[in-house]
């Protein structure tokens, strides 16, 4: 994508406005967004995705038992992990879980978990697979619990309810 100001060079700076529910998106190359005042020069790897995760690092717990731990896939330990500001492999989220649970709650507000955002044309669809796995879960139990009548009816409800997600996923 060329930049939409010169037309010259690769745009290189993205920026997305939404100003009254009204979105304007704007393509710049280096040198027109340093003209226009919206990107800032910084030598070389300075700002790089570790120095902006290096302001929140400092704030993680740094107990001596978590400085021991060490996640048994990669050998990353966590004075490591601290230090990168990135993690070895997929597993290190649970080797280090219980370090992490505090800033994970600041930075998604409270929850240890990132739900994300979906479209508004999504929302039904979730809400369905949401309540289908309610109901799975509840027909599990009514089984176990030998509650064959209520099971039969959440089995229904889940047939039901499959079919529906199946019809919003065609459309």
């Amino acid at each position: 994508m060329m930049c939409e100001r010169c037309g010259k060079r690769p745009a290189t700076f993205h920026f997305t406005k939404i100003v009254n529910g009204e979105k304007t998106e704007l393509h710049l190359c280096d040198v027109c967004a340093r003209e226009e005042g919206v990107a800032f020069s910084v030598p070389g790897d300075a700002f790089s995705i570790h120095h902006l995760l290096s302001g929140i690092m400092p704030a993680m717990p740094s107990r001596p038992m978590d400085r021991g731990r060490v996640c048994p896939t990669c050998g990353m330990s966590y004075d490591e992990f601290v230090k990168k500001s990135r993690f070895g492999c997929s597993d290190c989220y649970t080797a280090f879980r219980e370090p992490l649970v505090p800033l994970l709650r600041r930075i998604h507000g409270g929850a240890a978990e990132h739900h994300g955002r979906a479209p508004k044309r999504h929302k039904p669809r979730r809400a369905l697979r949401h309540r289908l796995e309610r109901l799975r879960a509840e027909l599990q139990e009514k089984v176990a619990a030998e509650a064959y009548e209520e099971a039969a009816r959440l089995r229904d409800e889940i047939r039901r309810l499959e079919r529906e997600l199946g019809e919003a996923r065609a459309e």
